[in-house]
């Protein structure tokens, strides 16, 4: 067990295992904006519909999640390309909020069906959205990386020795 530990610690370092903790962390950063927005604007009843909170939470959350993944895990600066980062970006993040909605529409005949406390309905709007995004943040770490990859540090490390990784 200590054996993987220390292993995952050093795979941590590098420059594969850096993008993976800052595409961990940014899908944290963004699922938080998510499930504060909704719990905010159901919640409060800002936005009183299970279904429209919902998406406007994740649409909200979109924002930091697009600017956290270009720019510091995978490293792209300047202008975004339109075809080969925004497209692809919007398609699987909008993929996410439908999948997002099949969750409302089903938290909202939940709400609609039980006389539960609204805090406990805003409990499970904001649940039933963190589940939905847990199922696609596996896919969306293989299409991101595909779409943003940068390998040029790949490349380089897969022929350094094990005293030149451990150094880095």
């Amino acid at each position: 067990m200590i054996e993987r530990v220390r292993a995952l610690l050093a795979w941590s370092h590098t420059h594969q295992g850096k993008k993976m903790v800052r595409y961990v962390l940014g899908s944290v950063v963004a699922t938080g904006v998510s499930f504060t927005s909704i719990a905010i604007l159901y919640g409060f009843r800002i936005i009183p519909g299970v279904i429209w909170a919902t998406l406007a939470g994740n649409l909200i959350a979109t924002l930091p999640a697009y600017h956290l993944n270009r720019t510091w895990t995978w490293g792209k600066r300047g202008r975004s390309h339109f075809r080969n980062e925004i497209v692809p970006f919007w398609s699987m993040s909008f993929l996410g909020i439908s999948f997002s909605q099949l969750g409302a529409f089903w938290s909202r005949a939940e709400v609609h069906s039980h006389t539960w406390s609204h805090l406990a309905n805003t409990a499970l709007v904001t649940g039933t959205n963190l589940v939905c995004f847990g199922v696609f943040f596996m896919l969306k770490l293989m299409v991101f990386n595909k779409i943003f990859h940068v390998n040029k540090l790949d490349l380089i490390e897969e022929h350094l020795t094990l005293e030149e990784k451990s150094a880095l």
